[in-house]
């Protein structure tokens, strides 16, 4: 119940409860779906190790730095507590996906999930554009016989129009709530690529073309739609790393570089550049947003503010320098907490020398009743397969946000989630060694937290140094 209830939660999360539930959703049904599945799943975290991992305590941690950053930024308390709720969803992600993510084919069955959530958006965007993207539109002028971008955009929520670097309008797939923007869209799309290949199965081709191949090609055809330029970088980075085993490191980048190439002469990107002179302005943001920290270094200047705080009135376009600007060292000190080692249980999950084949454990009796005690048996190289995709879709979701203000997307923490489920299954089987001590954990993150900001400020500096 726990679980059926979890996946239609996290549909309702990506769709928003207005598509899901029509009228009725101002009666606020997606709270009481969640104070429903709390109920039903505290069982599950009576005994459960899932409160003494490192994520658990950074996610604990990042709630707390919300509250912090309005109530010493704004002088807030009230919006310090309501910075706090308001970051309680993705807390839930993670918790909700380490709790009920405890056999494969539940893994499976959230990944079909997040397929869905892709088609969706994606049907409802070609339609748009097949029917209404014409001169016959309302909102085209009678007069210029120009389109009304902002008339188009709030009548078309599954599309977003907006002008190409010469000036020439096209048409962009985005989705509603949390992925209403083409780049959101496009990095939750990037980070279901990999997770396809969860139902790959060796030497089964008739299996493998329409239950992995097909659904890509359709997944990456959506990729095309949003026009998104992290997008399309993510997906480069994602086949280099997907490649680097097989082929080798060299010739998996000259790999990533031949596709870039490709794709930007298909017109990828809708028309627009990606160049360091294109990027200029993200640089700029950056700069704007590292000088706001270095004025609120401790605890930042609030959750959700920073747009508030810099010249342009924009957020950073960086992950990295949106969490140091709003939550400060503290924020980003658990930030990066989460961060290692989640992608370090990724990294040992999918090495073949960290994972052996192990003596499946004999299920132990729950404090309550539980309908299934036996536990699932693995194989080694599906663990491996398992954790290499984790860390190539975490690679995806990484590059786009280095290029936009997501540090705080449900899609990270749903994926961390998803990593520390496939690790306790491994873990619980005896077929890994024990996590790195807890106090290594807390040194390497505060090093990563002090690593990321040394990489943008040098990062802002060359693109100085070079205009």
């Amino acid at each position: 119940m726990g679980f059926v209830l979890s996946i239609f939660y996290f549909i309702v999360s990506y769709l928003t409860p207005a598509a899901i539930f029509g009228p009725l959703a101002q009666y606020r049904i997606e709270l009481i779906l969640a104070v429903l599945i709390l109920l039903v799943s505290l069982p599950k975290v009576i005994g459960s190790v899932i409160l003494k991992t490192p994520q658990s305590l950074a996610l604990i941690g990042l709630a707390i730095a919300a509250f912090f950053s309005v109530l010493v930024g704004q002088h807030w308390a009230g919006g310090g507590v309501g910075a706090f709720l308001g970051f309680i969803p993705s807390i839930y992600f993670y918790f909700l996906a380490c709790l009920h993510c405890t056999t494969r084919k539940r893994l499976q069955v959230l990944v079909l999930m997040l397929l869905f959530v892709c088609l969706f958006v994606t049907a409802h965007g070609v339609f748009d554009l097949l029917h209404n993207a014409h001169e016959g539109d309302p909102s085209f002028s009678g007069e210029t016989g120009n389109l009304d971008v902002g008339l188009w955009n709030s009548e078309h929520p599954y599309v977003y129009a907006m002008a190409s670097d010469s000036g020439e309008l096209f048409y962009r797939l985005r989705g509603l709530g949390m992925i209403n923007d083409p780049n959101d869209f496009g990095q939750l799309i990037v980070c279901v690529v990999p997770l396809m290949f969860l139902f790959w199965r060796p030497n089964k081709m008739a299996w493998n073309i329409p239950f992995v191949i097909l659904p890509v090609c359709v997944l990456v055809t959506s990729v095309f739609l949003t026009h998104s330029r992290g997008a399309l970088l993510a997906l480069t980075a994602e086949a280099s790393v997907a490649a680097r085993r097989r082929i080798g490191v060299m010739p998996a980048a000259l790999l990533a570089c031949i596709l870039f190439a490709a794709a930007m002469a298909l017109h990828f990107t809708g028309g627009r550049d990606i160049s360091a002179s294109a990027g200029e302005d993200r640089t700029g943001l950056w700069g704007e947003g590292l000088a706001v920290f270095r004025a609120h270094p401790l605890f930042g200047i609030g959750y959700g503010e920073l747009g508030n705080y810099t010249e342009s009135h924009l957020t950073a376009h960086n992950s990295v320098v949106l969490c140091a600007a709003e939550l400060g060292l503290f924020g980003l000190y658990f930030w990066s907490l989460f961060l290692f080692p989640t992608v370090k249980d990724a990294l040992v999950i999918g090495s073949a020398k960290s994972v052996n084949q192990g003596e499946p454990l004999e299920p132990e009796e729950p404090p309550f009743p539980h309908p299934v005690l036996e536990i699932e048996q693995l194989e080694k190289a599906e663990i491996n397969r398992a954790g290499n995709l984790l860390l190539i879709s975490l690679v995806g979701f990484f590059v786009t946000a280095w290029f936009l203000s997501r540090a705080f997307a449900i899609t990270l923490f749903l994926l961390g989630g998803m990593t520390e489920a496939v690790y306790q299954m491994v873990q619980q089987r005896g077929m890994i060694a024990p996590r790195l001590p807890f106090v290594r954990v807390l040194t390497y993150s505060a090093g990563l937290a002090g690593g990321l900001l040394i990489v943008v400020y040098t990062m802002v500096r060359v693109a100085n140094f070079m205009r």
